[in-house]
């Protein structure tokens, strides 16, 4: 073999190398892009079902309407951790008004269709005003009126199940490394602002 067919040889082995290693390289990174959000989907998702078990088996809730508002809750805490609705000034402010106001809807003037209607819109405008703004706690007053409700719903079975649901977030935001740490921020405002949120300015 003379020495130009020779450094061919090596040229075509360096270059058969270079496109295994290249492959190779490219598999690592689609699978790292593939495995790495499904793992964390994967996590997500098992906090949020070991968190809402856990508040459901100790609280023995199965009315199938507030199952609705804590399932709701579950996404925010377990999905959306940073956002301000799901920090605890508008999870605990969001439920806990919202129940009370629909306590005091229907005590104040019964469970007409028209109080659901009222119950809700106070309730809105409570959130919104008091930063507190929580999506699923806006079913919360409908919940309090359809049920005839008393007071002492607001501790059970509206505060119990979200301060487990809190503790379980809580906790499993800490057991798994690299999830954001919930609460992130304590008493950030939701919405930011009263009228940023539907207005084009305030």
């Amino acid at each position: 073999m003379t020495i130009l067919a020779k450094e061919k040889a090596a040229d075509r082995s360096i270059g058969v190398t270079s496109m295994v290693r290249s492959g190779y390289k490219s598999l690592k990174s689609l699978l790292r892009h593939i495995l790495r959000p499904t793992k964390r989907l994967a996590l997500c998702a098992a906090g949020a079902a070991i968190g809402l078990g856990l508040t459901l088996w100790i609280t023995g809730i199965d009315d199938p309407f507030l199952l609705a508002s804590l399932g709701g809750s579950t996404v925010f805490l377990f999905g959306l951790t940073r956002t301000p609705a799901a920090q605890p000034r508008a999870l605990f402010g969001g439920h806990l008004g919202g129940a009370l106001i629909g306590i005091l809807c229907y005590q104040a003037f019964g469970a007409a269709t028209w109080v659901y209607i009222l119950a809700v819109a106070m309730t809105m405008i409570y959130m919104l005003l008091s930063g507190t703004v929580h999506p699923p706690a806006g079913a919360n007053p409908l919940l309090m009126v359809h049920h005839h409700a008393s007071f002492s719903a607001l501790w059970e079975p509206v505060g119990l199940s979200i301060v487990l649901l809190a503790a379980a977030a809580f906790a499993w935001t800490r057991i798994v490394s690299g999830m954001v740490h919930y609460p992130a921020k304590w008493m950030d405002a939701s919405p930011p602002t009263t009228f940023g949120a539907s207005w084009e300015s305030e």
